[in-house]
């Protein structure tokens, strides 16, 4: 068997539920302006947690964009927030996890994001100029390392693909001047709605007895 599953492609649309996994709890969504339906999908719950990083990031990167505020005080204000969204996304993850026995990948990601937090207010309490002056490229290369590891882990040509853009927008933020922040947040959050709207390939995993 090869490593990828090259008989689909690495994203592709969500027709409707009978091409999600029987295993994975779903959630139908539909919009519609009288009899016209301009949106229907079903997310499930890993699609979930894509999207609750999505919301959870847009206050972290928009303010030290547009807005004076204390460093140390985005400081608490993100890391708890990103505690929450941590807690938060274990449980929805966790029933996936154990059903494709990919434990390690949501620890990698536990462990990522735990250690950005603490380089990150520890470069704003302690006066870490090395730090403060790549917050950006540091949670982009964080990211890289996540989707990476979790691609190899579920055997994603897609989920690599995303660690990829995130690499390539490290080498970007040169360019976008004094918009690194808001660069940064639009490349993480267009991810995670990519990774949320769409399906991604995945070797069929099983639960180790």
């Amino acid at each position: 068997m090869s490593f990828f599953d090259y008989s689909v492609a690495p994203f592709r649309r969500k027709s409707n539920n009978l091409d999600i996994d029987p295993q994975a709890k779903i959630w139908p969504v539909s919009w519609s302006i009288g009899k016209h339906q301009f949106y229907s999908t079903v997310y499930t719950s890993l699609d979930l947690a894509c999207i609750l990083w999505t919301l959870l990031l847009i206050p972290m990167f928009v303010t030290p964009q547009f807005f004076s505020v204390s460093w140390k005080i985005q400081a608490g204000l993100w890391s708890a927030l990103s505690l929450v969204g941590l807690a938060a996304m274990i449980r929805l993850t966790q029933d996936w996890v154990k059903i494709k026995g990919v434990n390690w990948a949501l620890g990698c990601w536990v462990i990522l994001i735990l250690v950005g937090l603490l380089l990150t207010d520890l470069g704003i309490f302690l006066a870490w100029g090395g730090v403060l002056a790549n917050l950006c490229s540091l949670w982009l290369g964080l990211n890289a390392l996540g989707y990476g590891f979790t691609g190899l882990v579920v055997h994603s040509r897609a989920i690599i693909a995303i660690g990829f853009v995130h690499l390539g927008a490290i080498l970007v933020l040169p360019y976008v001047g004094v918009w690194q922040f808001l660069f940064t947040g639009c490349v993480m959050e267009f991810c995670l709605i990519v990774l949320a709207e769409l399906r991604w390939d995945i070797l069929p995993l099983y639960i180790k007895k």
